[in-house]
């Protein structure tokens, strides 16, 4: 078992861009982006001084609102260089969660582009901050935001109060050298330099405070499994903003010297066209994104020759769906992780060389120096093997903490160190990890677990069905019902009594949905988690279970 690696963020990428300088780090294919890695590092020390120039120093709290753009990475790095914090910002997010993340996590600046999809973000921080258009840059005063002093624009245009981002690059050759050598070095591996909001299925989202240590060694020990070198190429076309973009994708690269291929933001047709342009041999993406490119009608045009491994996650990843990356799209090596942002993220991960058996079945075994086991949730036991429990983990991976919420971090982690996911988990005898659902999303009916995972995977089979999604509903007589959402194929048609005689001719009287609804889409956050609780508001209201939700909560 080789070491951990006791490191910061800007030497790791000095010590690969010594070694490998003119080996490509990366390659945008939608703009004239490309650097060797000695570029990159060059690139980022420039802005790493501008930052200091422009009076972000060590411990202040950068946050970052864009889509994988260039200057994402760029800043990134730059502010990991002077130790500052990286607050990443989801671009789903509309003006209440921007101005709750903002002040909850006391980000003293801003880099963000024009906007996305329906949210302009220019007129959303102009309208959390009505005084930045008559202010110099960097003079920013606002009391709903007391530590908000910088705003930096990403793009050609120029707006009131704002810094752009090229400004950065002359304010960086204005900074000393020397006293950004000096800072560099106060810098510990195990400082925080990155803070990732939770999506916030319950309650307000919490900022997860990630070290140096954290996300590297998580990064290494992921990279390690795909066995990157070198030689790899990375398509990320996942939000750089989620653990998934920045450590199972960027930090992956980092330390493996493997050259990345980022997307703006995930579209199937410029995932195929990267993966076979650029000889990519490795993609990552969640269940909903391969089932996309899959099904997409341009699919056999392509060749992805060069195409072998990467990582499904981000939500339970559908055994057919796993198939067909394998054999289809030739990923014949592709792996699943398991993790959350708390454990910054990944906990287990299948290797190239398990068989594809265990690699559609299982999410694989622990990462080196990485503790987990299974416990019944009521009593704290370890559970025997092939029991289901709750997941817990223990190791170098955990975070440091909730940002300014000491209660929840509590919660969360226990007196012994433990990390406890609510994520529902069996372990078998040669440590291979299931994972079964959440405890939340667990089923209750009638006395009888049903886990939503056993129907979804059966529903998948369905040769109608493209994708499933299976929720408990509330019921006066059983307690909760099982209802199924379905996505249909291109151009399929089904009826409610043909889904259901199909989970009845195949499985227990109980697991048949009492509720069948066929929907275009799932709600989901932007990084692709489905949102069980919305369809479950959304069913209680559809179906008019209010009665019953009342009797059942009572």
């Amino acid at each position: 078992m080789s070491e951990l690696i006791s490191i910061t963020f800007g030497d790791l990428l000095e010590d690969v861009a010594r070694k490998y300088p003119d080996r490509l780090a990366i390659k945008y294919i939608d703009r004239p982006y490309q650097r060797t890695w000695k570029e990159f590092n060059d690139e980022v020390d420039r802005v790493a001084k501008g930052f200091l120039k422009m009076g972000i120093t060590k411990d202040d709290h950068v946050a970052i609102w864009a889509t994988n753009y260039p200057e994402w990475l760029i800043t990134m790095f730059a502010t990991a260089k002077i130790g500052a914090v990286l607050v990443t910002v989801n671009t789903n997010y509309k003006i209440f969660e921007v101005e709750y993340l903002l002040r909850q996590s006391d980000s003293k600046c801003l880099v963000m582009i024009e906007g996305f999809k329906d949210s302009n973000y220019v007129n959303i921080i102009n309208e959390l901050c009505p005084t930045l258009k008559d202010s110099k840059p960097g003079e920013l005063n606002n009391p709903m935001l007391p530590f908000l002093k910088y705003v930096v624009y990403i793009g050609d245009k120029n707006y009131p109060g704002m810094y752009n981002f090229k400004d950065l690059y002359t304010m960086g050759d204005e900074y000393p050298q020397e006293e950004y050598e000096k800072i560099k070095r106060s810098l510990d591996p195990h400082d925080v330099i990155n803070m990732q909001y939770t999506s916030g299925t319950t309650g307000f989202p919490k900022g997860v405070m990630l070290t140096h240590f954290n996300i590297i060694n998580n990064g290494k020990s992921i990279g390690d499994r795909m066995k990157f070198t070198e030689e790899d190429k990375l398509c990320i076309p996942v939000p750089l903003f989620h653990c998934f973009g920045l450590v199972l994708g960027v930090t992956a690269c980092l330390t493996h010297a493997t050259a990345m291929v980022p997307l703006e933001y995930f579209q199937p047709l410029k995932v195929m066209e990267a993966l076979q342009n650029e000889e990519c041999t490795a993609v990552h993406g969640v269940p909903t994104m391969f089932i996309a490119i899959l099904e997409h009608p341009e699919f056999k045009k392509f060749k992805f020759s060069k195409l072998r491994t990467g990582i499904m996650a981000g939500s339970p990843c559908p055994i057919k769906v796993m198939q067909d990356v394998a054999n289809v799209m030739g990923a014949r090596e592709i792996t699943i992780v398991y993790g959350l942002t708390e454990a910054s993220p990944g906990c287990t991960q299948t290797t190239t060389d398990d068989s594809l058996e265990i690699r559609v079945s299982t999410v694989g075994r622990v990462f080196p120096h990485v503790e987990a086991k299974i416990i019944d949730p009521v009593t704290g036991e370890e559970l025997p093997p092939n029991t289901p429990g709750e997941f817990i983990t223990r190791g170098y991976h955990i975070m440091k903490g909730y940002y300014k919420m000491p209660e929840a971090t509590a919660q969360a982690i226990d007196k012994d160190g433990w990390l406890h996911t609510g994520d529902l988990a069996t372990v078998d005898e040669n440590g291979y990890f299931k994972i079964t659902g959440r405890i939340k999303d667990m089923i209750i009916r009638g006395g009888e677990n049903i886990y939503p995972k056993e129907i979804e995977e059966f529903l998948y089979t369905h040769p109608k069905v493209k994708d499933v999604q299976v929720i408990g509903v509330p019921s006066k007589q059983y307690g909760e019902e099982v209802m199924a959402w379905i996505i249909l194929k291109d151009g399929e048609t089904a009826t409610e009594d043909e889904i259901k005689e199909f989970v009845r001719a195949h499985m227990a009287r109980h697991k048949v949905p009492k509720y069948v609804k066929f929907t275009d889409s799932f709600p989901m956050t932007a990084s692709g988690k489905i949102q069980k609780y919305k369809m479950r508001e959304q069913a209680i209201e559809e179906l008019n279970l209010k009665d019953d939700a009342a009797i059942e909560t009572a």
